[in-house]
């Protein structure tokens, strides 16, 4: 399921635009015909093979991911990634992804059920309890639908929400869940506040926030004006856009200080701020000391 829930979106937005605007190659260790755990099979390129430029690849990782122990996969992975490829795991991906070192520095997420294991394997690892997290050039989600939700997203910053919403209907998928909402029953969701336009450009906050978009760039994928975005903003937030785009940056930020052993540099970047010196302003602004002096009375208080 998980694999279909990743491809089958692209291909209904090929369809609904009437063009190819989407190319997905599938890729394996060896090459060949290989078989799902639902039975279906897909023909794939040997990754050692790979001689087109791709722009994402997905790791896409059923049963137990920590028993993945193939070198020369690992390896190409990280030959990928220097060369600029973005990466993503769907289900136990990022497990895979973080066995090759790839996931360091980076918010993602895996499938509930691998989530403890992961973090007792990997103790520094910034991973979250989301249906999906998108960290700039990281893309990870839990299995079954999840990917159908991360790659509405995914459309929604190429081309636009209505594009988006067009493909979770074809699917039936009447209403596209958020990244921060829960992966199992009992979570609880994110609130949402009314306004269709809003909610799009807030669930676009929260999947860029080491890559932050302009004002423009909301608004436009929000299909909405710039005004009109900034007032309903206003009315139901209290507070301007771009402020509150930069409270919720922050608020990472603060996050990854008291739980996480990122360099301040690494957390600069990760919440969308061009280098440590403007982190530490804007950062001294919000909360009346620096990133280093807050990180230490965080620690201070967690001793006592």
């Amino acid at each position: 399921m998980s694999a279909a829930s990743a491809v089958e979106p692209l291909r209904a937005a090929n369809l609904l635009s009437r063009e190819t605007i989407y190319d997905p190659i599938f890729v394996s260790a060896r090459g060949g015909l290989v078989e799902s755990s639902s039975c279906a099979s897909f023909e794939t390129i040997a990754l050692s093979d790979l001689s087109v430029h791709l722009d994402l690849l997905f790791v896409v990782a059923g049963g137990n991911p920590f028993d993945f122990a193939d070198k020369a996969v690992l390896a190409a992975l990280g030959r990928l990634a220097r060369s600029g490829v973005a990466l993503g795991g769907i289900s136990g991906g990022s497990a895979i992804l973080s066995a090759a070192n790839l996931m360091q520095d980076r918010r993602h997420t895996i499938h509930w059920m691998h989530l403890d294991e992961l973090r007792a394997i990997y103790p520094d690892a910034n991973v979250e309890r989301r249906l999906y997290v998108i960290d700039r050039d990281r893309f990870t989600c839990a299995g079954g639908t999840a990917p159908l939700d991360m790659m509405c997203a995914i459309i929604t910053k190429h081309h636009g929400a209505d594009l988006a919403r067009a493909v979770s209907n074809w699917f039936i998928h009447t209403a596209i869940r958020k990244a921060e909402e829960p992966q199992q029953e009992h979570q609880v969701s994110m609130p949402v506040f009314g306004h269709p336009a809003l909610d799009v450009a807030l669930e676009l906050i929260q999947n860029h926030i080491g890559d932050p978009l302009t004002l423009a760039d909301l608004a436009f994928l929000s299909k909405i004006s710039e005004r009109q975005l900034e007032r309903v903003a206003k009315d139901r937030l209290g507070m301007s856009l771009m402020r509150y785009y930069r409270t919720i940056r922050l608020k990472k930020a603060d996050d990854l200080l008291s739980h996480s052993n990122m360099t301040i540099e690494a957390i600069a970047q990760a919440t969308g701020f061009s280098d440590r010196s403007h982190f530490s302003r804007v950062f001294q602004g919000a909360y009346l000391c620096g990133p280093s002096a807050r990180r230490k009375s965080r620690h201070r208080s967690n001793e006592q």
